[in-house]
């Protein structure tokens, strides 16, 4: 499913893609202790105290994104935090089910976190053993939104191999609503996952956020950068930037 990318990962104009995954009031501080405030220039990710980096993912869509564990988290959390041209702007915690826990975005700040008692949690597990996970579970968020998403994750029997590391490519849908039932965000499309780490990855797919038309998006990994390798930790995107920066809307020449 959407991986905890992408931020509210698919939600609004060309960040959406990059916070793949849905996928999130968060004070200043919090921030600061996800590493959301640095300046945005290029430089080393350094994760909370008590925290460990174990991956760095250059993407396409001009995103690279830094994994990272902390003591103290339940056995199993994992957190991400994503950057792109202009610095960080959104990190997001998953369990070992690879649930969306919580997350926080920066601009504007807001927090998100999954609701308890969900009807039908979404579970990792379920789609390693059987081939097909489907999921119905809530959010909420500092705004005082409330949403319930719908979704389904399948094995398509696929593997990929990116930057040396086989992937299984999966296929996905999710739906998120108001709690009235009308259509706020869905997505389309194929991920990849790595069983071992129980990570999601993003992959080619389409996003409609809620005006009924699709749009084609793809934040699929590029780079899979581990401690002691060069670019390992890195918070400027390489991939696909100067693209993104072309598509985006500029003001006339006086």
């Amino acid at each position: 499913m959407p991986s905890s990318t992408t931020s509210r990962s698919l939600r609004k104009s060309r960040r959406s893609e990059a916070m793949v995954g849905l996928g999130r009031l968060f004070v200043v501080t919090a921030a600061a202790g996800l590493g959301l405030t640095a300046p945005a220039v290029a430089g080393n990710f350094t994760p909370p105290e008590g925290c460990t980096t174990f991956l760095t993912v250059q993407a396409k869509g001009c995103r690279v994104s830094n994994h990272f564990t902390c003591e103290g988290d339940a056995k199993g959390d994992q957190w991400r935090t994503d950057f792109d041209q202009e610095g960080p702007f959104f990190s997001s915690r998953i369990d070992v089910e690879a649930q969306w826990v919580e997350s926080f975005e920066i601009n504007p700040p807001v927090r998100q976190v999954l609701d308890p008692n969900p009807s039908d949690p979404a579970s990792f597990s379920d789609l390693l053993s059987t081939g097909r996970d489907n999921y119905i579970f809530g959010l909420s968020d500092d705004t005082g939104e409330r949403t319930r998403v719908r979704g389904s994750d399948t094995l398509t029997g696929k593997q990929v191999v990116i930057d040396g590391i086989t992937l299984q490519e999966t296929a996905f849908n999710f739906t998120e609503t108001d709690l009235d039932g009308n259509v706020l965000r869905r997505s389309r499309g194929n991920e990849y996952i790595h069983p071992e780490w129980r990570l999601f990855f993003s992959g080619p797919s389409e996003w409609d956020g809620g005006d009924g038309n699709y749009v084609p998006i793809d934040g699929s990994p590029v780079q899979f950068i581990f401690p002691g390798e060069p670019g390992f930790a890195s918070t400027q995107p390489i991939f696909d930037c100067d693209a993104v920066m072309s598509s985006l809307p500029f003001p006339p020449k006086s």
